[in-house]
């Protein structure tokens, strides 16, 4: 399908690409970060430099009027969503590799087909069906279950990306009954001041590490070390990741409002490449054959997921709007 340089897709597209390596960026810059920083301090740190940005976007858009809601319930759901998505995947990234992290969250369409089926009663044939058994094998075998274990770690750390797909794929619903009435600028705002509420929660209950495990529990030391004033050195990562944040929120929510997913959600796929290279480049990883593996399978079994929705006439729904996003 062709599309005129100036049109709804074209622009959908492009903000799509640009929401997309914003994320691989600040997902880079977190796991540098994790060594550190707990990690809600570096939600709240981003998401304060984020806010910023979003507020100049909402000006543009029409200004503080466009907050008005008469469903600020379902707003709140949403953004209660997407900080546990955010933090159970930024958990992961402490520990995993960013690549793998990166591999496991895209069975997030999968988890919406599911879902659909499951819970809305939407006819799902069999091809489609089969495909999420075997996009989801490709997790199973990411772990290499036929060794005495993981290099990783334990089994449950895999999870940890899967379950913030799975929350992404339920906030996908909210995103599209809001995103008919809700700019995209209101809708990254009411997002950033979840994340703002929940970070600030963490600082007054735990901010002083008291319910720290300590560093052989990597992803919970990660979560719940104490806070510390950065480091000099580390203030312009910090900056780096709030201006991603008000991108990635303002681009994804923004490319599906105004162009059909269908048009535009395949384009998220160039996730993965980005985060593999990042891996490679910065951390000096390199997926296992099991991984290169498990991508294929995750990834060929949610391109055959969105080509049936297509060819069914189907909308699917975006995977990460607003995503880390924040």
């Amino acid at each position: 399908m062709t599309s005129e340089p100036d049109s709804p897709v074209a622009r959908g597209i492009t903000l799509i690409c640009i929401g997309v390596f914003a994320i691989s960026i600040n997902d880079m810059l977190i796991k540098m970060l994790s060594g550190g920083y707990p990690l809600h301090q570096i939600v709240f740190t981003r998401t304060a430099i984020g806010v910023i940005f979003s507020a100049i976007m909402l000006q543009r858009e029409g200004g503080i009027a466009l907050l008005r809601t008469n469903r600020p319930g379902l707003h709140v759901l949403r953004g209660l969503t997407i900080v546990a998505a955010n933090m159970t995947f930024f958990a992961s990234l402490a520990v995993l590799p960013l690549g793998l992290t990166t591999a496991l969250f895209f069975v997030g369409p999968l988890f919406i087909t599911l879902f659909s089926f499951l819970f809305l009663g939407e006819k799902v044939g069999p091809l489609r069906l089969g495909a999420i058994v075997f996009g989801f094998m490709g997790v199973i075998v990411m772990q290499e279950p036929w060794t005495s274990g993981s290099v990783y770690g334990p089994p449950w750390l895999f999870a940890l990306p899967v379950i913030a797909a799975a929350l992404y794929a339920a906030m996908a619903v909210m995103t599209r009954a809001l995103g008919v009435k809700s700019s995209a600028a209101a809708l990254t705002i009411y997002n950033q001041l979840m994340f703002l509420v929940v970070s600030s929660l963490f600082f007054l209950i735990l901010g002083d590490g008291k319910a720290d495990p300590g560093p052989d529990a990597p992803s919970l030391h990660f979560l719940l070390r104490a806070w510390i004033w950065p480091a000099t050195q580390d203030w312009p990562f910090f900056v780096l990741t709030g201006l991603c944040n008000g991108i990635i929120a303002y681009c994804i929510t923004a490319a599906y409002r105004m162009a059909p997913s269908a048009s535009i959600a395949p384009f998220e796929y160039i996730g993965l490449p980005l985060a593999i290279f990042w891996g490679w480049l910065i951390f000096a990883e390199w997926p296992t054959p099991a991984i290169w593996a498990g991508c294929a399978m995750i990834l060929g079994a949610g391109l055959f997921v969105f080509l049936r929705e297509r060819q069914k006439g189907k909308v699917i729904l975006p995977k990460r709007p607003g995503s880390h996003v924040p």
